[in-house]
């Protein structure tokens, strides 16, 4: 609870927490985020490269698809050189579950009703059992089974949330309850009415997504409207930004919309104007060039870039560094929310990245000084 300034309070669902591979998902555990490979899983090579791009974003857990035995095949060499748990996408082929399982996914992501018969479901539940595997439950208003579509006359919340709770009972009747559930459709207003129903509806962890959203500037818009209602009511506890751009692309939006509802902290917080006629510097661009110079810093602090002094100074008072536009290409550097030096424009740019460098390697080696502070307190009890 939020005693200073309640009205930002988020109340989190309260449901039990499932292990994907070493990362903890729903309980008290920070939301993560995901992301889905677009290369042929066959290609290890390819594969891993773009894994390697998403762990520098910063992405939790990375699904990748495995429609046939030449992707499973790979899946081993994958598993190995990734730094975060595999999520192994499988459809309808059960065989591919149990390859994947096998091969050391840490969730396999299936619909348990096209997989086949109880017994085939029995075989993936035992192949997860045996390989410490989560499993994810995904639904999705585009592929709703024939029954439903027939019962209600077209994807709506009641027939997402119906197939939802009939995929849980397979694997419940088999005595397996490491699972988190999506219930997905590209509408917002049917996507959120439906993991809003299923949230009273079940005490599992539910992964968050706005499927098929679109495009970089649309899908943002989209799932952060989507995503952002349901997480703001305190519902879900993993998140996948669907986008039509690079995997790393979705981590980095997934990171904004968690870190605009104060959920996750990770990285540069840029609090910056809009830009007008009053500018003392170019702001677009400026910010756009440090956003793409500051990627590599994964502490949480905030920055501010203000074109002028209108609201510059007050901003600045809020943030670890700020920036404020002047005359005569002279702006005011801001440190801790107190005025501290000028600089010109022609250096600005370094010398604010230098500045937030510095920054982070004190928030880093503070950090550090308090992990050990705590392993003496624990050695000392």
């Amino acid at each position: 609870m939020n005693a200073i300034r309640p009205w930002r309070t988020i109340e989190r669902r309260k449901c039990r927490q499932i292990m994907v591979g070493s990362v903890p998902v729903g309980g008290d555990a920070p939301i993560t985020v995901q992301t889905m490979t677009n290369t042929p899983t066959s290609d290890a090579k390819a594969t891993i490269d773009q894994i390697r791009r998403c762990e520098d974003a910063g992405v939790d857990i990375i699904r990748v698809s495995c429609p046939d035995e030449a992707s499973t095949a790979a899946l081993p060499e994958i598993v190995r050189a990734a730094q975060v748990p595999i999520v192994a996408d499988i459809h309808f082929h059960y065989k591919r579950a149990l390859e994947a399982a096998d091969a050391g996914a840490a969730c396999l992501r299936i619909n348990p009703g096209n997989i086949g018969s109880s017994d085939r479901v029995a075989e993936v539940v035992r192949a997860a059992k045996a390989n410490g595997c989560a499993i994810r439950i995904g639904v999705n208003a585009g592929s709703l089974e024939k029954d439903l579509l027939e019962k209600y006359g077209e994807p709506c919340p009641e027939a997402l949330v119906e197939s939802a709770l009939d995929h849980i009972k397979l694997l419940q009747d088999h005595d397996f309850h490491e699972y988190k559930v999506a219930v997905k459709a590209s509408d917002v207003f049917l996507a959120v009415a439906a993991y809003q129903g299923l949230a009273d509806a079940v005490d599992c962890p539910l992964h968050l997504g706005i499927t098929e959203a679109g495009g970089l500037i649309g899908g943002t818009v989209k799932s952060s409207i989507g995503i952002g209602n349901l997480l703001w009511a305190g519902i879900g506890d993993t998140i996948r930004v669907s986008l039509s751009a690079e995997p790393e692309q979705e981590v980095r939006v997934g990171f904004e919309i968690l870190k605009s509802l104060g959920l996750r902290t990770r990285g540069v917080r840029v609090v910056s104007c809009p830009s007008c006629a009053r500018q003392g510097f170019d702001v677009i661009r400026t910010v756009q060039a440090l956003e793409d110079r500051l990627q590599h810093i994964k502490v949480p602090l905030s920055l501010s870039v203000l074109g002028c002094v209108v609201n510059g100074p007050g901003e600045a008072r809020e943030t670890d560094i700020g920036i404020t536009g002047g005359g005569a290409g002279k702006h005011m550097v801001y440190l801790s929310g107190v005025t501290d030096h000028h600089v010109q424009s022609a250096d600005m740019l370094d010398h604010i990245v230098s500045l937030v460098e510095k920054k982070a390697a004190e928030i880093e080696d503070e950090m550090s000084d308090a992990g050990e502070a705590d392993t003496v307190v624990e050695a000392a009890e």
